[in-house]
């Protein structure tokens, strides 16, 4: 197997239109490649610069996910850091649990920050949502967002082999006038689902008006979490 190391956005449109075959931190796909056999041609956007940021507003397909640090939101911080093991951390990437995995396990985190993705075309970069990420499995650059006034991050625990863990982000924006609304976003099961809703008026207010959403159709003991979630979110920030 060849490996390309493109150093611009041009070289990886270049690697794309030889076939090459986005390998993120390879922990999702190794096993098979043994099994089935490796591909001619793989590309690693670990020099990339447009993929490799870590900033308060910015966050690189490419990053391993245990850089991922206190220079990025509490909840995509602490996402990250529930993902796996520790050396499972040191070498997947940022783009591949996004793109990648079925579990998907920064998703929740990225929907409630109302991330926006850079993606690789044919023909060059451009923004997109990440509803058309997770459709049409782009080749993931980048995120982006605006940094939230609060955010949090709950993943419950569960048995190894079993179904994933239920997983509750949360995150308050405000808007030009100060505004604010919080989102939610709820991995259950496999599925991810995500609300928004008013939350000036403090706790009673977003609860209700998430409860006529689709997390008041989650079973009893999400909702009782995500309850917890938004308390503990809110709380701190009545009469601020």
């Amino acid at each position: 197997m060849l490996l390309r190391l493109p150093t611009s956005v041009s070289e990886a449109q270049e690697c794309m239109a030889e076939g090459a075959v986005p390998i993120g931190g390879a922990t999702l796909v190794w096993a098979t490649w043994q099994r089935d056999g490796f591909p001619e041609l793989a590309m690693s956007l670990r020099d990339l610069p447009d993929a490799t940021a870590v900033g308060p507003e910015e966050l690189g397909a490419a990053v391993v996910l245990h850089r991922v640090d206190d220079r990025v939101p509490e909840v995509l911080r602490r996402a990250a850091g529930t993902v796996g093991t520790g050396a499972v951390r040191r070498t997947a990437t940022v783009g591949g649990n996004l793109v990648g995995s079925s579990l998907r396990c920064l998703l929740p985190a990225a929907l409630v920050l109302d991330a926006r993705a850079t993606v690789l075309g044919p023909d060059r970069a451009y923004e997109t949502d990440l509803a058309e990420v997770m459709a049409k499995r782009h080749l993931l650059l980048a995120l982006s967002w605006r940094t939230p006034v609060a955010s949090g991050y709950r993943k419950q625990p569960a048995e190894a082999g079993g179904p994933p863990p239920l997983v509750v982000a949360t995150a308050v924006h405000a808007d030009g006038e100060g505004r604010r609304r919080l989102r939610v976003a709820v991995r259950d099961g496999y599925e991810v689902l995500s609300e928004t809703a008013p939350c000036d008026a403090g706790v009673d207010e977003a609860l209700d008006t998430l409860e006529r959403t689709d997390v008041g159709a989650l079973p009893p003991v999400a909702r009782d979490v995500v309850r917890e979630q938004v308390a503990d979110i809110l709380g701190p920030l009545t009469g601020r």
